[in-house]
């Protein structure tokens, strides 16, 4: 069984049922999803030609490396790449990155406001 790619629509959906996600509109026609009031974990271009997040640093450049995932412009000094639609990967892979870059983000904030915002069930790199 193949694992179809995921939608505008489907991405949007996924971002904001992760804990604590919230959506604001940006800069002339970016969706951004964030926690924690303002720190970003997804953005999407609303013209349909892209989708940023942030990655593992160590994970990177492999990303970067991958066709159809490139620096993402702005962030890329942060470690974020972007894939433009039809995305790159399937809607799973998808997924996984877009949790992934969500529990980056709140690994960043202060304890306590990490309660309630964790997924235990994400494995966690040990590098």
């Amino acid at each position: 069984m193949s694992d179809k790619g995921m939608t505008e629509a489907q991405v949007a959906a996924f971002c904001l049922a992760l804990p604590g996600a919230r959506e604001d509109y940006k800069w002339g026609g970016i969706r951004v999803f964030s926690i924690a009031g303002n720190k970003m974990f997804a953005v999407m271009d609303l013209a349909g030609a892209g989708l940023s997040f942030k990655v593992a640093d160590e994970l990177f450049l492999g990303y970067c490396d991958r066709p159809g995932i490139r620096p993402a412009p702005y962030l890329a000094r942060a470690k974020w790449v972007s894939v433009a639609p039809p995305y790159p990967m399937g809607g799973e892979e998808l997924r996984d990155l877009l949790r992934r870059s969500h529990q980056l983000v709140v690994k960043r904030l202060p304890k306590r406001t990490q309660v309630g915002l964790l997924l235990d069930a994400l494995p966690q790199n040990k590098c």
